[in-house]
């Protein structure tokens, strides 16, 4: 494992994408930053995260898939990872909100950004982009985030976790391939607010209840509805509201 540190960027993501097309990076190469001026959420959103306190890492990861309609395991992997490598700190309570925010109790702690892309070749190399609230204890105008620090009153060594993340990402990327049922199992029973009705609202802004059931093999959130139908959705057709 190749480990680059950076006092600030832009973007983990896209610095690591760059190096990539630039030269030839080894397998589990891993950049992180103190500061990220440009951090990237899902679908476009902004990650903001205080400077120093926190763990802002992007990870290069060859050819884990070899499809595209494979993609949402590595997504599976990656959540996975982080969550059981949390677990090895004693923070309380973890589970995933779909597709892939890491939650303790009903507050966010982390997000996972991946981006794919398919060689002239057809092999998928991905960037997988990792926020993790470790020490920040502010979130002004954040009333669903906290942090490892605030939920545990400790402070936490953020190399220390980085390494847990990245021992636990190579083992499930092994699973993937030989197992990968049981990664699908173990990220639907940590689903977040699973089987219990929960108010959501679409992307028309109509509110509706809802009950969530699993994800499908292409990563859409299955939520059964009143009428005792099951519907599916994408990333940003739906939010769930707790």
């Amino acid at each position: 494992m190749k480990l680059i540190k950076l006092d600030a960027i832009d973007s983990t993501n896209d610095f690591l994408r760059g190096l990539s097309n630039e030269q030839q990076l080894e397998n589990f190469t891993v950049l992180t930053a103190e500061n990220q001026t440009k951090g990237k959420g899902q679908m476009g959103s902004v990650w903001d995260s205080e400077v120093g306190n926190n763990l802002t890492m992007s990870v290069f990861i060859k050819e884990s898939v070899s499809e595209v309609n494979q993609i949402f395991i590595l997504n599976i992997g990656v959540a996975l990872a982080v969550v059981q490598a949390l677990e090895n700190f004693n923070i309380p309570n973890l589970m995933i909100k779909w597709p892939n925010d890491i939650m303790s109790y009903n507050f966010k702690i982390g997000g996972v950004l991946i981006e794919n892309s398919i060689k002239s070749n057809g092999t998928i190399h991905s960037i997988v982009g990792l926020g993790l609230n470790v020490n920040q204890t502010n979130f002004i105008n954040l009333p669903n985030a906290s942090s490892m620090s605030v939920i545990c009153d400790a402070q936490f060594d953020k190399e220390k976790i980085m390494f847990e993340v990245i021992e636990k990402l190579k083992r499930n990327i092994v699973i993937m391939a030989e197992d990968p049922a049981a990664l699908w199992l173990e990220y639907t029973n940590r689903l977040f607010k699973k089987g219990i009705p929960m108010p959501f609202k679409d992307n028309l802004n109509q509110n509706f209840m809802g009950i969530i059931q699993g994800v499908s093999s292409y990563g859409k959130l299955q939520v059964l509805l009143e009428d005792d139908s099951v519907s599916e959705f994408n990333i940003k057709e739906i939010q769930m509201l707790y």
